[in-house]
């Protein structure tokens, strides 16, 4: 009768029936009083949500003590309930360490096992791990299990660094512990580097499979396989080649090629990239499957505003609202919606719902904190910023945007330390690359600013990003050349981008500018038309032209008063005299002065004609539509990823100069 009460119990919870469960169950704790079956009919309780039940039977039968999975079990239902202190008071601050230490000492070479001394047979320390018994195993994971639920009382308490080191603990005594891990990386806990160092850190050796054999590639291939899941996972900015390594034997030896977990991986990467319409092609491709798959949704939503694609967020956003409104990816798909159509008092209260319905959802973080800085709230977006940086202490991006935010106030030195704090996190993002260049250019420090510009291009080059998402970085580092005097460079820069990114207005100005710089005002005169005729309002390309033809009606003067001394020369020595109107004489000069008046008035109007004409295609509808100079930095997931132009002022600074000089 037992047994098959029990079979009873077990073919019920499987169902998910637990009113059958737990009146089986407790029939059968009744009949027999033993520990096992209260353990679980206290199970049943947990799976049915009757979180307080289950811990009272617990207690009443004095289970909590008596091993490690009563413990595990009473701690998570005080943790259901929102009891955290009583949870961590259960638990304990004591992290079994011997646990670990004993991992290490038996580690094994993840390179060094095949064809090593170890193939013909095991090696001491294995043969000492495969004698582990069930029940040792099973007090390991349940041990594993209590240092991740330490994490996340931690975690409520805001004692963050030390929530960081219950996971690591957790993933050192069992290193299946997928909990601990992707708190970890979701929550961005750990810088790239450290990532790295902790991966080598874990002993995937001690995975096995049950019944491998004897064949040490056998005993291998589990460890093997759990460490490329886990990279999938891990920053897309520290290795990508190693990512793509994981993804691709993932797909082609295991056929993981449409699971939605590795696709999402592929689609993190192409947006680290700038390539939205790739990751965003793959994203759609997930969410057509699952479309409740919620870890997608903060790629799905960041690619689909930096497209530009308002309609598709508002049906999400409206869609996700009506079904599933207790999910903050819902709240955050209405707030980047509102974003995007420039609704910012709307999107930060949706931001901050998301944000308060999970506390460590960074893209509501950064969404919420992207809305101050969008209305030039610069004190506030650094509150928000701050407390991002403080929540998720292994991302460099909230650093990023606290430095861009110090530098809109003109606070260079603080601007600089939050940049510098961001590269000791990352080094390879071309984003933080440009930043930093920007601020050292407005410091006056033009060498290390075109350092810094050109480490940014070549990793965008490296990894095929996205080029015209760096037309910025290009942009800047033309200017940076431009202000060494450092012409030629500055124009081979300044016609990659137009070639790459069409005529921007700016830019063409700056390339009159170094015509001007280098004495060619008559090309300069050409390029500025061609502003312009883009742009006709542009205030620095209509002073910079008022310039250049002055300077090339001086230039006409500077060569007709050299044609002139030299016919004065020669026409001396016949004795004519200046005032009889020959060569050299008043009527000459009255003459020539006319003809240059008439050159200005003709060039003028020749000016305004292009102006009126290029205002009219404007006011039609017709007109060329001018690029933003800057790029916006949120996009609703935490990092927007193109990179800013130097303001514009620096062209009319660089005119300045050459004003002074000339």
């Amino acid at each position: 009768m037992e047994r098959f009460l029990r079979d009873w119990r077990q073919d019920a919870l499987n169902k998910a029936q637990y009113e059958s469960a737990i009146f089986i169950g407790d029939k059968l704790l009744a009949m027999t009083r033993d520990d096992n079956d209260a353990f679980w009919l206290a199970q049943v309780h947990f799976a049915a949500g009757n979180y307080t039940r289950s811990h009272a039977l617990l207690t009443k039968h004095n289970l909590i003590g008596s091993n490690s999975s009563c413990r595990y079990l009473a701690a998570h239902c005080l943790i259901r309930q929102n009891l955290f202190n009583d949870a961590l008071a259960l638990l304990g601050e004591h992290t079994p360490t011997h646990l670990f230490t004993a991992n290490a000492r038996r580690k094994t070479s993840r390179t060094g096992g095949r064809g090593g001394p170890g193939r013909g047979g095991l090696k001491a320390p294995e043969r000492q791990r495969d004698q582990f018994s069930e029940e040792e195993s099973s007090d390991r994971r349940h041990e594993a299990a209590m240092c991740y639920l330490r994490g996340l009382c931690y975690a409520k308490q805001n004692a963050f660094d030390r929530a960081k080191e219950a996971y690591k603990d957790a993933l050192r005594i069992d290193v299946q512990c997928y909990e601990a891990f992707t708190q970890l990386v979701r929550n961005s806990l750990m810088s790239p580097d450290e990532e790295d160092e902790f991966m080598l850190s874990l002993d995937f050796n001690s995975v096995r499979a049950p019944n491998g054999g004897d064949d040490p590639d056998l005993k291998s291939e589990p460890g093997d396989y759990v460490h490329m899941l886990y990279q999938t996972q891990l920053s897309k900015y520290r290795n990508p080649r190693a990512f793509n390594t994981a993804i691709e034997s993932l797909s082609t030896h295991y056929g993981l090629e449409r699971n939605a977990d590795i696709l999402l991986a592929r689609a993190d990467m192409l947006y680290t990239q700038c390539r939205f319409k790739d990751a965003l092609a793959i994203t759609d491709s997930i969410l057509e499957e699952d479309k409740y798959n919620f870890a997608a949704y903060p790629v799905h939503l960041a690619c689909l505003y930096e497209l530009g694609k308002t309609n598709v967020l508002f049906l999400i956003a409206h869609e996700l609202a009506d079904s599933r409104p207790d999910e903050p990816c819902t709240w955050l798909a209405v707030g980047i919606y509102y974003f995007a159509t420039g609704k910012i008092a709307e999107a930060r209260r949706y931001f901050s719902k998301a944000s308060m319905m999970d506390a460590n959802f960074g893209p509501a973080w950064i969404g919420f904190a992207h809305t101050f800085a969008a209305e030039g709230e610069h004190d506030q977006a650094v509150t928000a910023y701050s407390t991002a940086a403080r929540l998720f202490t292994g991302t460099h991006l909230p650093q990023v945007f606290l430095g861009m935010q110090n530098h809109a106030m003109n606070n260079m030195t603080a601007a600089e330390e939050f940049l510098k704090t961001a590269y000791a996190l990352c080094r390879t993002d071309p984003l933080l690359l440009n930043e930093m260049g920007v601020v050292l250019y407005h410091q006056d420090r033009l060498r290390d600013a075109a350092k810094f510009f050109r480490e940014a291009l070549r990793i965008a080059d490296d990894t095929d990003s996205d080029p015209h998402a760096w037309l910025g970085a290009r942009t800047n580092l033309a200017h940076a050349y431009r202000r060494m005097r450092l012409l030629d460079e500055a124009l081979e820069e300044f016609d990659a981008v137009l070639r790459d990114g069409g005529k921007d207005p700016a830019v063409v100005c700056a390339k009159g500018l170094i015509y001007l710089d280098k004495g060619l005002p008559d090309e300069a005169v050409r390029l500025l038309h061609e502003a312009l005729a883009v742009n006709p309002q542009d205030p620095i390309a209509t002073e910079l032209l008022n310039k250049a033809l002055e300077e090339s009606a001086a230039a006409d003067v500077g060569v007709l008063m050299a044609q002139l001394s030299t016919g004065d020369h020669q026409e001396g020595d016949t004795g004519v005299d200046e005032g009889d109107g020959g060569v050299g004489g008043k009527a000459d000069l009255d003459r020539f002065e006319a003809e240059l008046n008439e050159r200005k008035v003709a060039a003028r109007v020749r000016m305004e004609r292009r102006t009126t004409r290029g205002k009219l295609a404007a006011d039609k509808g017709k007109g060329v539509a001018r690029g933003n100079s800057t790029a916006t930095a949120g996009s609703g997931r935490i990092g927007g990823r193109r990179g800013r132009y130097i303001v514009e002022e620096e062209e009319e600074e660089g005119m300045m100069e050459l004003s002074d000089d000339g």
